[in-house]
């Protein structure tokens, strides 16, 4: 029987992985046998973590197409080919008095919307054919309904879902699947602002039935689900971890 979480021999990039949701990710992975890239923008970042983790590092920028293209480029020659892309880096944008600030809705989209596509458009051309080649988008459950505050990251991660969806029939057929997974509220520093904010805190273990924050390694978890022949058979879907936050009613 094959064993279903086994990723010996498999090579994975795991972009913005050098702190948060990415280096769980990436080190679930390697835990599972996964042969794992580390990237971010910031050389130390991605040295220090890929040194940790026992991977290896490159640098990549995600708001630049060229560095995205340099990255595949990269990893192919050095290792063979590509059979995980977790595409994960991800930015908040910033606060602003306009909820539709132009030059924030901008970068928000280019690199939490945009890159993906760009990544993807590089990657799985060198992907198509390699046995149980999955790639993992990182959504968020602020995509699936209504947000008064977070309108461009919410936004872009409902664009990420769609995008799954689109390369799940379009790369399905060359047997690539293509999966999202959408995160709740996870205790990272990308979410520090709302962990200490008690009035929304109070709101949120109210409309989370489990009644507390996950944890990355929960996200992870469900990564290593995704890419592993477990999933095998997940394509175009969008997982969501969030605790049950998007289907109570808050009772």
């Amino acid at each position: 029987m094959t064993e279903l979480f086994d990723l010996s021999g498999k090579v994975a990039v795991v972009t913005g992985s050098t702190r948060g949701l990415g280096y769980a990710i990436a080190e679930a992975l390697i835990a599972h046998g996964a042969t794992v890239i580390v990237s971010s923008e910031d050389a130390d970042d991605t040295a220090g973590a890929a040194a940790k983790l026992g991977g290896t590092g490159i640098v990549c920028n995600v708001a630049d197409d060229a560095a995205i293209a340099a990255l595949v480029e990269n990893v192919t020659t050095r290792f063979g080919g590509i059979d995980i892309l977790v595409s994960n880096a991800g930015i908040q944008g910033g606060p602003s008095a306009d909820p539709l600030d132009m030059t924030i809705f901008d970068r928000v989209i280019r690199v939490n919307l945009r890159s993906m596509a760009v990544l993807t458009r590089h990657a799985l051309p060198v992907m198509a054919g390699r046995d149980g080649a999955s790639v993992i988008l990182i959504a968020s459950i602020a995509g699936l309904r209504g947000n008064a505050r977070i309108d461009a990251y919410a936004l872009a991660k409902a664009g990420v879902a769609q995008l799954a969806r689109n390369l799940a029939v379009q790369w399905g057929p060359k047997g690539v699947r293509t999966n999202a997974i959408a995160p709740g509220l996870i205790a990272t520093r990308f979410a520090d602002g709302l962990l200490g904010d008690e009035a929304f805190m109070a709101r949120r273990m109210q409309m989370t039935p489990l009644r507390r924050v996950g944890q990355p390694e929960e996200i992870a978890g469900a990564a290593v689900f995704l890419a592993a022949p477990a999933g095998g058979f997940v394509n175009g879907q969008v997982l969501v971890v969030d605790g049950g936050t998007v289907i109570t009613d808050g009772s």
